[in-house]
């Protein structure tokens, strides 16, 4: 099995995630391969030499009533923003941990009050010979996120 046959086979576990007892939007990047300086060993801090990443985002929202049946003019969910995010990594100073990036990740994901949770993930696919890849994953909720009600 190849590394991007073994991460597309990853991805498809956010199903059992999700409570699916109503109607729902699942909004999708897959497998957007961006380079960015990552890390904290010695070699992932050379300037000229960025890390390879491969990201994954999942946004999730329960339709309004009536959504499903009727076309939307525009999307209720849109993943422009994540990935113009994205497009800046290459250019962004070093960030120690990858947990940086993801909760970043998140933080944009639930701009759009849409989004009731996400499903994040940054893997490093070059970092380890025997392994198709080490990264970090989340999966968070909004109502967890924000802060309960005085």
């Amino acid at each position: 099995m190849t590394r991007s046959e073994q991460r597309r086979r990853g991805a498809q576990g956010a199903d059992a995630l999700w409570d699916s007892a109503r109607s729902y939007i699942r909004v999708l990047l897959r497998d957007v391969e961006v380079e960015a300086r990552v890390g904290i060993h010695p070699w992932e801090r050379h300037p000229e030499r960025p890390t390879r990443l491969i990201v994954n985002v999942e946004l999730f929202a329960h339709l309004p009533p009536g959504a499903a049946e009727a076309p939307a003019e525009k999307p209720l969910i849109d993943y422009d923003d994540i990935r113009e995010e994205l497009r800046k990594w290459p250019e962004r100073p070093h960030t120690p941990l990858l947990e940086t990036l993801v909760d970043e990740l998140v933080r944009l994901a639930f701009r759009n009050p849409y989004v009731e949770a996400c499903r994040v993930s940054v893997m490093k696919p070059d970092v380890f010979s025997e392994a198709a890849g080490a990264g970090v994953e989340v999966y968070r909720l909004r109502r967890e996120l924000e802060p309960a009600a005085p």
